[in-house]
């Protein structure tokens, strides 16, 4: 058994516990499982906003509680929590159209020179915001969240085709993008 068959088990065991007997303490289980992935799902989907990310991940898990006994077991238990937290981002942000969610680019530019890997994350970070807001989403649930694209569909609610295309899209662009940092690593080599 792979260990996350017996990961998805596991939180198949304590849903059932927290259902079936109203077990706080199975769910307090699955929150400390999960609470560290929904919130960084949350962070990256809020560019810096830590703190409304952390308010998110707090609705998040208050949702996945009230709604637990609807949980089918259709997907990992992980991949449903991802998706409450989708929704409440994407219900907090058609509320609050003008959220400021990324640091201001004046300000990332006062910092002192960073480390060439730090350099490199924030060009990642620069291109992604570049991305359409659906390619950013598929990037971060796929690439950074590691979910299959069957998973990011469920989570983003999207057919599977056009998580593919995003998919696609959004690394074809961010290698022509980032090409320079290629480049310079070759360089480097010789």
């Amino acid at each position: 058994m792979t260990d996350s068959a017996a990961e998805a088990r596991l939180d198949r065991t304590l849903v059932a516990r927290a259902v079936a007997d109203g077990d706080r303490g199975a769910f307090e289980q699955l929150l400390r499982r999960h609470q560290g992935m929904v919130r960084a799902q949350l962070r990256r989907l809020l560019q810096g906003n830590d703190a409304l990310a952390d308010d998110l991940a707090q609705e998040t898990f208050l949702t996945a509680w009230r709604k637990l006994d609807q949980f089918r077991g259709d997907a990992r238990f992980s991949t449903w929590l991802y998706r409450i937290a989708y929704t409440c981002f994407i219900d907090t942000v058609r509320r609050s159209p003008a959220l400021p969610c990324e640091p201001m680019e004046q300000d990332l530019e006062r910092l002192p020179a960073p480390p060439q890997h730090v350099d490199l994350r924030l060009d990642v970070e620069r291109a992604m915001r570049k991305l359409s807001d659906a390619e950013q989403a598929v990037l971060l649930h796929c690439v950074q969240l590691g979910l299959s694209h069957d998973e990011a569909a469920y989570v983003l609610a999207m057919p599977l085709g056009t998580v593919k295309t995003h998919a696609l899209r959004g690394k074809a662009k961010l290698r022509a993008w980032l090409a320079a940092w290629n480049e310079a690593g070759t360089e480097e080599q010789t």
